[in-house]
């Protein structure tokens, strides 16, 4: 979300705060007022109510700080431009690319130093900005760009909210996704056998539901791998700082994006994320 589309949020938020208390006082004063009527601005002042503690979630986000937009500049190695739905990081690599869905609420910048240290290792990386900062009011971002840019070998990926979008995306389209990479997160549905999945968190994660975690896995393909990083968060799969509710990390974000990317580039380099032939299918 654009710095401008924030301030539209903040304002929103200040209007819904007011008007419910404007409504309760003008039907207080007019004591004449049917009882249909009064319930009726009741009614409306409890969904003014409602939806302002809905922006002010919203407006309560998480930005990218100076490293992540330090990362979001063009060097020897990796070019980042700017595209009409995010950023592109392009590396050496020529046959790999990740579409990165964002955490909620979680300034998508704030994942460019991971995205960075992805492209120079060979995977190119698109940083996809999402609808009020939520993966889940577009899940199908990634069919435009698969459909602009020619890759042999698509990925999605995703950190925490933004991971269940990816996986249903990607559950949802094997035939032109062949790996999913979850950061902190899992899937909601059934993946398809052909996908290949990496699954990794921090063991002091203190965001991620672990119970539901545990029951995805009855969920995930044959084959699928996954990483616990020891001493690692569930915010140091970016850079804004800490999260609410989060574990306190024993890795600064950097170690963390680093062990990230070293085992991530390591699962696409053993072609774990390259096959997906009918042969690996799940029964």
């Amino acid at each position: 979300m654009t710095a401008d589309a924030s301030e539209v949020l903040k304002l929103l938020y200040m209007v819904l705060c007011i008007l419910p208390v404007a409504a309760c006082v003008y039907a207080l004063r007019k004591r004449k007022l049917s009882r249909l009527y009064r319930g009726g601005l009741l009614l409306s002042a409890l969904l003014f109510t409602a939806l302002a503690a809905l922006f002010g979630w919203l407006c309560d986000d998480y930005r990218a700080d100076a490293e992540a937009l330090a990362a979001l500049s063009s060097h020897d190695t990796v070019t980042v431009e700017r595209t009409s739905g995010g950023w592109r990081f392009d590396g050496p690599g020529e046959d790999t690319a990740l579409i990165f869905y964002p955490g909620a609420r979680v300034d998508p910048a704030a994942y460019a130093p991971l995205l960075f240290r992805l492209a120079e290792g060979g995977a190119d990386g698109f940083l996809q900005e999402m609808p009020l900062k939520l993966a889940l009011f577009d899940r199908d971002a990634a069919d435009r760009i698969i459909s602009n840019y020619q890759y042999e070998n698509w990925i999605l990926a995703g950190h925490s909210l933004g991971g269940v979008a990816a996986s249903d995306y990607a559950g949802a389209h094997a035939d032109r996704v062949k790996g999913l990479l979850l950061l902190a997160s899992y899937p909601t549905k059934a993946l398809d056998g052909r996908l290949a999945v990496l699954s990794v968190y921090g063991d002091r994660d203190g965001v991620l539901n672990r119970e539901r975690y545990e029951k995805s896995r009855v969920l995930w393909p044959r084959g699928a791998q996954e990483l616990v990083i020891p001493g690692g968060s569930h915010a140091g799969f970016g850079c804004y700082g800490p999260q609410k509710g989060d574990g306190e990390a024993a890795l600064s974000a950097r170690e963390q994006q680093e062990l990230t990317a070293a085992a991530v580039l390591n699962w696409i380099g053993q072609g774990d994320a390259k096959e997906n032939t009918a042969a690996d299918r799940v029964n």
